[in-house]
């Protein structure tokens, strides 16, 4: 009988017929008491059986401890992964409480006030000047508000907050009045 590439890709050992000989042979040659027993009703003398059954109770024994063994070596693994669980939830617990005592305030006040009429808003670091005039606190650049620009398609921009056109050769144009507010180029 030949295999062909679609039952061995199917999953089918290319040695299954080997494996399966030797399963037969092991089941037909059983160890224990049956193996004892079995081996009995093919004859023999009293010597014979008393080996035998020697080596079945050996086999039965060694398979006792090596079955024992393996439970015990596996309580102790579920028993030492449980302990390391539970110290891994009590290191995150007592981490998770430490990061709640300290918790970061803003000591400013929202907002600080200049007699000249300038104030800073100390959430968003911006300096609003008495004349309307912004400047990010950080940058020290004029501030204007993202949500405020609306992007043309030449490449300009109007801020509509000022109701300035920026065109793309940087011309500003007041859209109100329609006069040149300052012209770069």
């Amino acid at each position: 009988m030949s295999l062909t590439i679609s039952q061995m890709s199917s999953g089918i050992s290319p040695t299954w017929l080997a494996d399966a000989f030797t399963a037969i042979k092991n089941s037909q040659n059983q160890g224990g008491i049956l193996g004892a027993l079995q081996s009995s009703a093919n004859g023999g003398s009293l010597s014979s059986l008393i080996k035998s059954s020697a080596n079945a109770f050996a086999t039965i024994s060694q398979n006792n401890l090596t079955n024992r063994s393996n439970l015990v070596a596996q309580m102790a693994s579920q028993n030492l992964q449980r302990q390391q669980q539970d110290k891994l939830q009590q290191a995150l617990k007592g981490l998770q409480e430490s990061q709640q005592t300290v918790q970061p305030t803003n000591v400013l006040d929202p907002y600080i006030y200049f007699g000249d009429g300038s104030y800073i808003d100390t959430e968003n670091n911006i300096l609003t000047m008495s004349d309307g005039t912004k400047y990010d606190t950080t940058t020290g650049a004029k501030y204007v508000d993202p949500a405020s620009i609306v992007q043309m398609p030449n490449g300009g921009t109007l801020n509509t907050s000022t109701n300035v056109l920026t065109m793309p050769d940087g011309t500003q144009i007041d859209t109100v009045t329609g006069l040149l507010v300052s012209q770069l180029a």
